[in-house]
């Protein structure tokens, strides 16, 4: 799932919308500044990958709106969403409540490294559009999951630091032209399904899940990538994935995917991670510069945000131990689950941050 890129393509637009905002202000400084909204036409937003791991894949699609505090992307619902490859495979995605997200079927069209995979949109308005051909590279073998204990003594007002810094080993390949992202997702049980803070007490009152459940953790901003221009056919060591924070004395579950990006892939997560680096300034890159794989046929120059990947995937997963943390952990406040409840239990949802599914190399 590659949520990454719909919130990289909205913070995309919506950068370049505030640069505008400030420019005009600066111009204009005798009117006083009404934050109400601006007006833009709206762009649709490509979000979603192909890989050579079991499906199901998914593709989300919205539109930009007005820039405002406010604001939020529009669903895209309706369309007509197909992935092919170059051997004449091919699968018509099917759009999920409550519209905008269309995915393939869990045993459907899987990808094969060294295909070409290309997307194809025709939306409810009869727009088409479609994305450059993708050859999914293979990606190779993670070779080591390992995570080191960091302490920060507290100094002054500072308070102390526990984290646990995760790190990768993997080698790459002898030939040139090798691109790697990496990318982490943390699952956990909740205490429960819903939860109301009680502020006189300063706890939680709660309902208990239906079933097993996890609360799924990711950093959707975060862009880790990595070429191999400078160590062609060499040992990739200790290459940072993510710092563990110490919430508890519990084991933390991690799983990382190591993706091999084309070039032209690497090329726009380079790009947006400049972008998403910068601070503001009026020298920073524009985000026009940012160029995704898709366009519009029936439209040619309108523009279209987001990239359509066929990546190969690796995965490895961790368990950090956290009972020799430094220092008392930084929890939350407690839990208390009332008997009877009403109702008595909460179905975990099936979203971006819960699952039912159990992860796949859970073992407690």
């Amino acid at each position: 799932m590659n949520t990454e890129i719909l919130v990289a393509s909205t913070r995309i637009v919506k950068q370049g919308l505030a640069l505008l905002g400030l420019i005009t202000c600066l111009f204009s400084c005798i009117t006083p500044f009404q934050p109400d909204t601006v007006s833009v036409d709206p762009m649709l937003i490509v979000d979603g990958q192909i890989t050579d791991q079991p499906g199901p894949y998914t593709i989300r699609l919205t539109r930009t709106s007005n820039y405002s505090i406010r604001s939020v992307n529009l669903l895209e619902p309706g369309a007509t969403v197909v992935i092919a490859d170059n051997l004449g495979n091919q699968e018509t995605l099917k759009e999920q409540s409550p519209g905008g997200v269309y995915q393939t079927s869990a045993n459907g069209l899987r990808g094969v490294p060294g295909r070409r995979y290309t997307l194809t949109i025709q939306t409810r308005a009869g727009k088409r559009y479609v994305s450059e051909s993708e050859v999914m590279p293979a990606a190779p073998p993670i070779q080591k999951l390992y995570y080191e204990s960091n302490y920060v003594p507290a100094v002054g007002i500072t308070r102390e630091r526990q984290t646990w810094a995760v790190y990768l080993d993997t080698k790459d390949p002898d030939t040139l032209g090798n691109y790697y992202k990496w990318s982490w997702t943390h699952y956990e049980m909740p205490t429960a399904c819903k939860k109301t803070f009680v502020s006189s007490g300063s706890y939680y009152t709660g309902i208990s899940c239906c079933t097993d459940c996890w609360d799924i953790t990711r950093c959707y901003t975060c862009v880790n990538i990595n070429s191999d221009v400078n160590i062609n056919g060499k040992a990739i060591s200790r290459q940072p994935i993510t710092d563990v924070p110490f919430t508890s004395l519990s084991r933390y579950y991690l799983e990382v995917e190591q993706q091999a990006l084309s070039k032209n892939a690497y090329q726009f997560w380079k790009s947006v991670q400049q972008l998403t680096s910068n601070t503001g300034g009026l020298f920073d890159v524009a985000p026009s510069s940012v160029q995704g794989n898709m366009k519009c046929i029936t439209t040619p120059g309108e523009p279209v945000y987001g990239y359509f990947g066929a990546v190969g995937v690796s995965v490895s997963y961790l368990y950090v131990d956290r009972t020799e943390g430094r220092g008392a952990p930084d929890v939350d406040f407690p839990t208390s689950i009332p008997y009877p409840t009403n109702p008595s239990c909460i179905v975990c949802e099936n979203s971006l941050y819960r699952t039912p599914n159990k992860p796949r190399f859970w073992t407690y």
